[in-house]
């Protein structure tokens, strides 16, 4: 969404001669086909190809069925890669297969370097931060299976001068109206070692009363951190921001008041995570649930306006605080190249059987099953059954980081309300991994620049991520075409 803007014809030197090493290396690949065509070249394309159809319709039975449907499905997700790699060497073609995979794989990263260097990315800018004189950090002792405890955070803070409230397993607590009480006592930052979802709630905060945030890697997954490039696997460097730290302006999202750092999830996956189980079994809850939510009686569907404009009939939709650079990238893996961009991500999915599974694997983020979009505003509602599931037997954060922080229906405030008073439709909604209900419709927004990072000068997760392949952009910068961009 929004406009695009002219680099002009004169792409960088390198730039054009990487993109031109990979149409080489895409047509080293034909040439490769032609060549082999009497001694198996097709065979070796076609069989690839129907391998990965094949394993793609594995996965969906497996997903969406039970029974036998479901056990053919485990049976093809294996035997299919296994059956190409006999075919290959039992034909000799094993060489051709291995020529074609160098060619594609030399062809993609020229591809992704050329991009990288036509189109720099703009560096987020940081500015010098004053040490803060009152910080006061809320940690979660069970977050991240302990690392709190594993790292000696709280003893590493309060060495360097930080106040630690410390949550108790055993006794939720509404952590914003913690960090709340901890500015009207005069803190002068706030910050957080846990997960995303605890992050967001003291983020809130921080922002309304423009305090700059501490983020603190401890929690499972760690989106936000990893996103800052914060070391994710010693949380206990992010603490050198108290004493050499800079500051980034960063968005934060907002769904119907309630404050997000990294996602919220709607459909399918939020469904998943309603469930009690799911903390003490998620593979296992989402295989026992997965059959009803894709095909069974009366599933539900989403419908969107995404700027106004409609996204209907979904089964999942995923909104994110600023879009993930590779649209083929929905795992946990994914990164946001930026923070600042004051965009919203939106995916939305939709496959109903082997087919459409198989045409997401082969086409990606081309497929007809994958809507991928960027916008300011995105409203969501439901065109399957209108009733509301109910809400939760237990409203936690379903990212397994320790006890749930604010009861279900949390307003923006944090507090707790009790569920089912107005009397609105309400759907489940995932907002940072936290199991929630909210009534229809569901508002997503963006706070351009409302949230005050702190962090370490020096951080070992900063990198620029690939772009996404542009092939169209490619043959541009090989034969110094005027290349259009989305702004940055």
């Amino acid at each position: 969404m929004g406009a695009t803007r002219e680099t002009g014809s004169d792409a960088p030197g390198e730039a054009r001669f990487l993109a031109r090493l990979a149409l080489l290396a895409v047509l080293g690949s034909l040439l490769v086909l032609v060549l082999a065509l009497g001694e198996g070249g097709l065979m070796v394309l076609g069989a690839g190809l129907l391998g990965v159809v094949l394993c793609a319709a594995g996965v969906w039975w497996f997903v969406a069925h039970r029974g036998l449907l479901r056990v053919i499905g485990a049976l093809l997700v294996f035997l299919a890669p296994a059956g190409v790699v006999v075919l290959f060497a039992y034909q000799g073609l094993w060489l051709t297969a291995l020529i074609l995979v160098l060619c594609w794989g030399v062809a993609l990263t020229c591809a992704r370097a050329a991009l990288r260097r036509s189109r720099p990315e703009r560096p987020q800018v940081a500015t010098a931060a004053a040490r803060p004189a009152r910080p006061v950090l809320i940690m979660n002792p069970k977050s991240g299976g302990g690392k709190v405890g594993h790292f000696g955070l709280v003893e590493r803070a309060e060495e360097l001068g930080a106040r630690v409230i410390l949550l108790d397993p055993g006794a939720p607590a509404d952590v914003a109206e913690l960090a709340r009480r901890a500015v009207a006592d005069g803190a002068d930052l706030l910050g957080v070692a846990g997960g995303d979802g605890t992050q967001a709630l003291v983020a809130a905060v921080a922002a309304d009363h423009d305090l700059p945030f501490l983020v603190i890697s401890a929690g499972t997954r760690n989106h936000l951190a990893m996103d800052l490039g914060l070391d994710r696997d010693d949380p206990s460097r992010c603490l050198d921001a108290l004493t050499d730290g800079e500051e980034l302006r960063i968005d934060l999202g907002d769904v119907s008041g309630r404050a997000f750092v990294n996602t919220v999830s709607f459909g399918v996956y939020a469904d998943v995570v309603q469930r009690p189980e799911y903390r003490d079994d998620k593979a296992g809850t989402a295989l026992s649930l997965m059959p009803d939510l894709l095909v069974g009686e009366g599933v539900r569907r989403l419908d969107s306006l995404v700027d106004g404009a409609p996204l209907a009939d979904q089964q999942a939709l995923l909104v994110s605080n600023n879009p993930y650079f590779s649209p083929d990238e929905i795992s946990g893996t994914g990164r946001r190249p930026r923070l600042d961009d004051g965009e919203l991500g939106v995916l939305g999915i939709r496959v109903e059987d082997a087919a459409q599974a198989a045409d997401l694997a082969v086409r990606g983020s081309q497929s007809t099953g994958l809507t991928v979009l960027s916008a300011h505003r995105v409203e969501v509602t439901v065109s399957g059954p209108a009733e509301a599931d109910g809400p939760p037997e237990v409203a936690e954060d379903a990212g397994a980081d320790g006890p749930p922080e604010v009861a279900e229906n949390a307003g923006a405030d944090g507090s707790a309300e009790e569920p089912g008073t107005s009397g609105a439709v309400e759907i489940p909604v995932a907002v940072d991994g936290e199991a929630l209900q909210m009534p229809i419709p569901v508002v997503c927004t963006l706070r351009p620049g409302a949230l005050r990072v702190l962090v370490p000068r020096d951080r070992p997760g900063v990198v620029a991520p690939p772009p996404a392949i542009d092939w169209r952009r490619i043959l541009d910068l090989a034969f110094g075409r005027t290349v259009r961009t989305a702004p940055r």
